[in-house]
């Protein structure tokens, strides 16, 4: 998606006849189904005639501009300015520029490395430096785009035009510690006018900018990384993902207080919020790796055995006892750890203790205590619509309470946004959320065909397990089997087969193996198992199949869910809950949410069905 696209001799017409900031508005209304923000408007009205400013002086003409570009696979970031064109030496190239509206007088500096504060009048927000989130930009267009891997590459810069912001060795933006990014991603001030315009000569001044832009349209864009296929090199070599806006900000704020809090006897504590595919998981390992190769001590928690389990498979032995549980920390010492990263942290348990726990074990302490009190920084990823048992009680609230009690600062960040599953669709988690009645608030939502991700109803539970079976045979583990927990769990048999607990007609399919469930998610084995819930959550794929049971029914009379506790052979979960409906709508919302390229459904219930059919699957 872009909402402006022209020619630069059009941009500038547009922009001299003052009506560039009515159409990106009337395309932004198209696109959003809804007006822009009022803040957006002033800013194409002020910024883009400082731009046309600058593309006078080199006089560029025969090239091309895209105005908010949609990033790949992240569909709520967008990047302000995209040229595109070729140089002295007839290589193509493109052209990132960041534009801001920041002056001196607004920005300040962080106390962590790589993130800047900046005064908005009526209140103050943590942002990467510019620098920063145009090389986000720089990777990520890398990352995903086959033009810049191919014979002849397209070549790619970045920078940024703070055309309010006057330079300085003294004044923020320049200081020196951002003064390695600033090579590599420079900012051109307000008295550069003329240095951005031969900048930008320099990359696009022999013109033929349709072409390039044509080369840009027509590029294959792959799907984003799997993060477990990275996992071992992002922990033993070096940065693998490339992080963006939000994401680059949070790891900013972690790795300066991880580095502040060695060198002090505070406690900090670090809450990172995001939905499914926003990359939480993402950014913990991303830090886990950097802190390990610092030589801190750092330990990576989860509530999950399946993911831990299958982190510890993947990095070996050796790397296990990096890899814990919450209910590992019984006993710990105060600030025994250096930083404890606690993924998953929505299924944080009240205590520790089970009934495998020796009694004298038993303290009865809050698990969150334990968690906060082991280490110097604790950092806490959490989806509070995740929660998928009753004893999960993991919530913002209960993190900043124990914080407080152990006097530890607090830092809360923005919640992330950006989304990477889904086909990039932040809009088909909105709607899968107003659909199961999760976030109802706000306007319909429909997909549009921008929609990158295949979603498709399908009539039998055959014809889904063809899909999935079909995806498997095109790419091996790609694709999974999915459903909530609604048919027993046998044993194996005595020859190690396992039964065919899942059964509707004449289908039938085996769960994940009972003793050895955490490696359905990745196991060759899993690809002929169908998984639950408790396998599924911290997993993706590149295509799931979802059965969507009769546990969790929509009335069509009562326009509203219900729960049928009797289809459900979860127990733990349906005994004496109130909240059995809430609990069921987050399993689906995750189940729902696992996939990169496709979702495909078969509903038991058909009044289910038809409420979406008639909200998502469009017929």
């Amino acid at each position: 998606m872009r909402l402006y696209d022209e020619t630069i001799l059009n941009f500038k017409k547009d922009v001299s006849s003052n009506v560039i900031a009515d159409k990106i508005a009337k395309r932004f209304e198209e696109y959003f189904n809804r007006k822009a923000p009022e803040s957006e408007f002033r800013a194409w009205n002020y910024s883009l005639p400082k731009l046309k400013e600058v593309l006078d002086t080199p006089t560029l003409l025969q090239n091309n501009i895209v105005i908010e570009y949609e990033l790949p696979f992240a569909k709520n970031s967008r990047i302000d300015v995209v040229l595109f064109g070729t140089d002295e030496n007839e290589s193509d190239n493109i052209v990132v520029i960041e534009l801001k509206q920041w002056s001196n007088n607004n920005v300040e500096d962080s106390e962590d490395d790589g993130n800047v504060v900046v005064n908005y009048g009526q209140f103050k927000k943590l942002n990467s430096h510019p620098s920063l989130q145009v090389e986000g930009y720089y990777w990520h267009l890398k990352d995903y785009m086959t033009i810049f891997e191919e014979e002849k590459p397209v070549l790619l810069s970045a920078c940024v035009y703070c055309h309010n912001y006057s330079k300085g060795t003294d004044e923020v933006l320049y200081l020196q510690k951002f003064s390695k990014n600033l090579k590599e991603y420079p900012i051109f001030s307000k008295q550069e006018t003329i240095e951005l315009g031969n900048y930008l000569k320099e990359k696009l001044g022999k013109g033929r900018g349709l072409e390039v832009l044509k080369r840009f349209n027509l590029s294959i864009v792959r799907p984003s990384k799997k993060l477990l296929d990275h996992t071992g090199e992002m922990i033993n070599k070096q940065q693998i993902f490339h992080l963006i806006e939000e994401q680059q900000t949070a790891y900013n704020t972690i790795m300066s207080q991880a580095k502040k809090v060695a060198k002090s006897k505070e406690k900090a504590v670090i809450i990172v919020k995001g939905g499914p595919g926003t990359g939480k998981s993402v950014i913990a390992l991303e830090v886990m790796g950097e802190l390990l190769r610092m030589g801190k001590n750092v330990v990576h928690a989860t509530g999950s055995s399946a993911f831990t389990n299958t982190l510890r498979k993947i990095l070996g032995v050796r790397s296990a006892k990096q890899f814990k549980f919450f209910n590992s920390f019984i006993g710990h010492k105060e600030n025994e750890i250096d930083v404890l990263i606690c993924d998953e942290a929505h299924r944080i348990r009240k205590t520790s203790g089970s009934r495998y726990t020796p009694r004298s074990s038993r303290t009865g302490e809050p698990q969150i205590n334990e968690l906060v009190r082991s280490a110097k920084l604790s950092v806490f990823f959490i989806d509070e619509h995740q929660i998928v048992r009753p004893n999960e009680i993991g919530n913002v609230n209960l993190i900043k309470e124990s914080a407080t009690k152990f006097n530890a600062k607090i830092y809360e960040m923005d919640e992330l946004k950006t989304q990477f599953r889904c086909g990039g669709s932040a809009k088909y988690l909105e709607l899968i959320e107003k659909i199961l009645k999760i976030k109802d608030e706000g306007q319909d939502i429909e997909l549009g065909d921008e929609q990158n991700m295949e979603f498709k109803i399908v009539d039998s539970p055959h014809e889904l397990k063809k899909l999935i079976d079909q995806r498997n045979h095109e790419n091996k583990n790609c694709a999974r089997i999915v459903a909530s927990y609604c048919w027993p769990w046998s044993e194996p048999n005595y020859d190690g087969t396992l039964v065919n607990d899942v059964k509707i007609e004449d289908f039938e399919m085996p769960w994940e193996k009972k003793d050895q469930f955490w490696k359905w998610a990745t196991d060759d084995s899993g690809m002929k198992q169908v998984g639950t819930v408790y396998t599924a959550q911290g997993f993706e794929f590149d295509y799931i199949g979802v059965i969507f049971c009769n546990d969790l029914v929509w009335n069509e009379q009562k326009k509203d869910w219900e729960a049928k506790p009797e289809n459900s052979y979860d127990t733990e979960a349906k005994r004496n809950n109130p909240n059995f409906v809430k609990h069921l709508k987050n399993v689906y919302r995750v189940l729902l949410t696992r996939a990169h390229k496709g979702v495909y459904v078969y509903f038991m219930n058909k009044e289910t069905e038809k409420l979406f059919r008639s909200r998502i699957d469009g017929s």
